[in-house]
């Protein structure tokens, strides 16, 4: 259970920086679907969202500045 945590956390993480990048434009609305993505877990195999999703309700939350020194 602990590596579902470490990938989902890493998966939630990234996708908050895609999102962050990606800019207002790509914003979704409430109730939207978050767009299919894939990106390597902390084992380094390749984790895709759908996949998550299929397990159960995926909750995406950010803690800004969390990793910074600021």
């Amino acid at each position: 259970m602990p590596t579902t945590r470490a990938v989902t956390r890493t998966l939630v993480l990234s996708a908050l920086a895609v999102a962050v990048l990606a800019g207002a434009a790509g914003a979704l609305e409430v109730g939207q679907k978050a767009p299919e993505f894939s990106l390597n877990g902390t084992d380094g195999k390749p984790v895709k969202l759908s996949e998550l999703t299929a397990k159960g309700p995926v909750v995406i939350y950010t803690f800004i500045a969390a990793f910074t020194p600021t």
